[in-house]
């Protein structure tokens, strides 16, 4: 089995943020396999489907960000999914924007939501869809960088790599991770 977690805020002041990024995937990947029910459960909403021939749990963890790792503990151990297949998707401000990136481990790169799963499961072997946000600037406080709505002109360029990474998503599952790194770790539009 395999489970898909989005990373982001619940309420509606942050439902339209860059670091809702995860939240966005998730939901249209949602509505890509037609999920029309969800419930609540290990502290997320989450629904079922299959994609090819695996299952699949669908989970928008309502922790707060921060707060990311206690819902994928609870729901690794509650469901028994492997930390190898869970798939967290979440927004990137090191990476440029439409930009996606899939990998296996790594460190959490300042990004607290990772931070949090990281030691809430021990381990770094989940995989990661990383979606590019950019930054302003250099360095500093990023903070209301990425909790800033999304601005008009971002909206296309983003709307593409949501598009792209539901894709993603579903030839990780089918095809494995070398074939979705091949076809999505890039910038334009895999054909």
């Amino acid at each position: 089995m395999f489970c898909v977690v989005g990373l982001g805020n619940p309420g509606k002041e942050y439902e339209r943020t860059r670091h809702n990024i995860g939240f966005m995937v998730v939901r249209e990947l949602s509505r890509t396999l037609s999920i029309h029910q969800s419930s609540n459960k290990y502290h997320s909403e989450i629904a079922r489907s299959p994609i090819g021939e695996k299952e699949t749990l669908l989970a928008l963890p309502q922790t707060y960000m921060n707060e990311s790792g206690r819902a994928v503990r609870e729901i690794t151990r509650g469901e028994n999914i492997l930390v190898e297949n869970v798939i967290v998707v979440h927004d990137d401000v090191d990476l440029p924007v439409g930009t996606i990136r899939i990998r296996r481990g790594g460190s959490a790169g300042g990004h607290h939501g990772i931070e949090s799963i990281l030691a809430h499961l021990g381990s770094s072997d989940f995989l990661r869809v990383r979606i590019g946000i950019g930054r302003e600037g250099e360095g500093g406080d990023i903070t209301y960088y990425v909790l800033d709505q999304i601005p008009k002109g971002e909206l296309p360029l983003l709307t593409e790599s949501i598009r792209n990474a539901v894709q993603a998503i579903q030839v990780l599952i089918v095809d494995g991770v070398e074939v979705a790194m091949n076809r999505f770790n890039r910038k334009s539009t895999p054909e």
